[in-house]
């Protein structure tokens, strides 16, 4: 009986604990165990900053196949009881632009919601083995172990590779069969799949404040839904009710268009996420908003607890995998060979925000990392029940996930592109916040919502298996041109004519249609 996968989770965020729960449930009491998974967090205890998080139609429908859903308590969560997902509003006069509703069929208890993060991330820890979880281990390095040929410790599975190796600050090296990287935008395991990565704010900074929902009660103006407060120039104040006595607050912008020069303390601060800030610093850049909006920003200064969140974003990766072999089988961001990273016995997954982070786009970024964890879960077993090497489920990981978030990007693009029309258009102020928010509804984003992960890796296995058949099949083939060399074409004919039909099969998704390569038939 084989051991079972060796598996390091780094990072202990939503993703992260994702991940742990979608590999405990790999392993069947009373069966042999797949995956011997290990969680590493590198604060002291699991926990989470920031202000709310959304929950959409998708992301619901990932946590009920996790076996979670039932682990949010519903009073932790605020869903409008009018079916509406959202308003987009002028955030000068507070005048109401559009509505926004969930599809007719959308499960009632798949309609989206917004809840405190912390408490979603309480949530997923229940569920996961406390046991497995290493606090206060932060990741500096990772590196291709020596082939396990008596030159190196390797994992023990005997597959002469080695794995990968941890190494952590306080001294600990450790070595595994897959590293799964969920360790966020400035994530370390990225840099052995893409070394050399680097980040750049992009320009954008997020304030965020959780308020008492009675406090907000108060002030007349301020609607119990999601509100997008639309300004230009890409400032926004976004307000939520978020379950309980709980209320968002965020305000976005681009500091450095406002006007203000940068000190060099304010640069340091944009290196990490969730800085204290004092919100009375902005109020003078919202003195023209709607009286509510003052108000309430007004308040949120008074009470304080404003964390200051910096954006970041990085070249976009094309690949979320890299097996251990020892070219590494990348170059740059792109797989070289995909017949090597399917026979390589270990290697490295992003998820989540390490593999493209896309800076609080859709809404849904817990969503997206739990469709990772998800997949990949899903990836593994198969490869594990039909007796194939780890890399043939991190091809079948890549082959579900990297053409879903190209898409996304395409998405984000077209938007970009429609924006930066309207912004040249000149239009009055008034005019241009109407047209933007139009355009955001005209987007053609509603797939995301509704993007069924699961179904779309079932595809990508069933064409991964007609691939491997058609290269058994032209395999035998060959076998006997070689025996009856006058009974067919010469060899490499057949095996060509295959691997040329299968190099671009389609896969469907979200209303979209991405070609997924499958190379090397024979």
């Amino acid at each position: 009986m084989p051991q079972p996968w060796k598996v390091a989770i780094i990072g202990g965020g939503p993703g992260g604990l994702a991940a742990a729960i979608a590999l405990s449930r790999l392993n069947v009491p009373d069966q042999p165990a797949l995956v011997d998974w290990t969680l590493y967090e590198k604060k002291p205890r699991i926990s989470e900053t920031g202000g709310g998080i959304s929950l959409q139609r998708h992301t619901w429908r990932i946590l009920e196949l996790l076996g979670v859903a039932d682990r949010i308590d519903a009073r932790d969560f605020f869903r409008p009881e009018d079916g509406r997902s959202g308003e987009q509003r002028n955030a000068v006069t507070g005048v109401l632009i559009s509505k926004r509703h969930h599809p007719d069929d959308t499960p009632p208890h798949q309609l989206s919601c917004r809840m405190v993060r912390a408490k979603l991330q309480r949530a997923l820890l229940s569920a996961v083995d406390a046991s497995r979880i290493r606090v206060g281990k932060k990741l500096v390095d990772v590196v291709r172990s020596p082939d396990d040929n008596g030159t190196g410790t390797g994992t023990g599975t005997g597959t002469g590779t080695g794995g990968v190796r941890l190494r952590f600050d306080d001294g600990e090296e450790a070595t595994f069969d897959l590293v799964v990287g969920a360790d966020g935008i400035r994530s370390v395991v990225r840099q052995f799949v893409v070394p050399g990565h680097t980040l750049q704010y992009n320009g954008q900074s997020a304030y965020r404040t959780v308020l008492r929902a009675a406090d907000v009660a108060a002030i007349n103006g301020i609607p119990r839904v999601p509100v997008f407060w639309q300004y230009v120039g890409g400032k926004y104040v976004f307000t939520c009710p978020l379950g309980g006595d709980d209320f968002e607050l965020t305000v976005r912008l681009r500091p450095g268009n406002e006007g203000a020069d940068e000190t060099a303390v304010d640069r340091a601060r944009k290196a990490s996420w969730g800085q204290p800030y004092d919100l009375n610093q902005l109020l003078p850049l919202y003195a023209d908003f709607a009286p509510p909006l003052r108000a309430l920003l007004r308040l949120a200064a008074d009470v304080g607890g404003t964390q200051e969140f910096a954006l970041f974003n990085g070249p976009r990766l094309t690949s979320c995998v890299r097996h251990a072999g020892p070219d590494g089988g990348h170059r740059g961001d792109v797989v070289e060979d995909d017949l090597v990273l399917e026979k390589a016995t270990a290697g490295v997954a992003l998820l989540g925000d390490a593999s493209h982070p896309l800076s609080g786009a859709f809404g849904a970024g817990a969503g997206f990392a739990f469709e990772d964890a998800y997949t990949l879960a899903r990836a593994l077993a198969w490869a594990r029940e039909g007796s194939r090497p780890l890399g043939a489920a991190l091809a079948v990981y890549d082959r579900a996930r990297s053409p879903h978030y190209a898409n996304l990007y395409g998405v984000l693009d077209r938007g970009a592109a429609v924006a930066a029309e309207v912004a040249r258009r000149n239009l009055p102020l008034h005019e241009e916040i109407a047209e933007r928010v139009r355009a955001m509804d005209n987007s053609g984003a509603g797939w995301v919502y509704t993007y069924r992960a699961d179904e779309v890796v079932e595809e990508v296995i069933r064409a991964t298996e007609d691939k491997e058949q058609a290269a058994k099949d032209a395999g035998e083939r060959a076998t006997k041109q070689q025996t009856t060399p006058d009974a067919a074409a010469p060899n490499g004919v057949l095996v060509e004519d295959i691997a040329a039909s299968l190099n671009n099969t389609t896969i469907a998704d979200g209303g979209t249609e991405t070609s997924v390569a499958i190379t090397g038939a024979a």
